[in-house]
């Protein structure tokens, strides 16, 4: 079974990181989304609501699940017996920094293949800080997350009236 890991903070998960499972989904037999505990980035949710999010986001798909981690990113993979870690790409300013950690996973495990894939070109500008900006400011974020999720940042963020 070829297994893959997607790994992320998904704060929050966005159309284009859904994009992403979808095109990893065709590719691999089981595709993990691993929401990583990362208290650097100050996250908007907590890795529970960050994972519960993912969840209800991929129950539709066959032979994707959610899970979370807050160790290293290869120990995970290696935990889950997975072949591959997913990384999406938006820009190529996205590039160098993902090289780095794949060029390093390597290093740490010379089996883990790292695969960089686009997400559709409506989803190249999209980020969940600017997502997160957006909604702060009383935008409307429907184009760009699941209804589920922008229900949950409505809740959290309480925007702005306009005037």
């Amino acid at each position: 079974m070829r297994t893959a890991i997607y790994p992320g903070s998904f704060d929050p998960l966005t159309n284009g990181h859904l994009d992403v499972v979808q095109r990893a989904a065709k590719l691999f037999d089981r595709v993990i989304v691993a929401v990583a505990k990362n208290d650097s980035k100050r996250p908007l949710f907590t890795l529970a609501k960050r994972l519960e999010l993912v969840r209800t986001a991929v129950s539709h798909l066959p032979h994707v699940e959610a899970d979370s981690f807050d160790n290293l990113l290869i120990e995970y993979v290696e935990q889950q017996k997975a072949q591959a870690v997913v990384r999406g790409l938006r820009a190529v300013s996205d590039f160098e920094f993902e090289f780095q950690l794949a060029l390093m996973n390597r290093k740490l495990n010379e089996h883990i293949e790292t695969i960089f894939m686009m997400p559709k070109d409506t989803y190249t500008f999209l980020s969940s800080r600017i997502v997160k900006e957006i909604a702060a400011l009383g935008g409307d974020v429907s184009p760009f997350v699941p209804p589920h999720v922008k229900a949950a940042l409505l809740e959290k963020l309480k925007p702005r009236k306009k005037f």
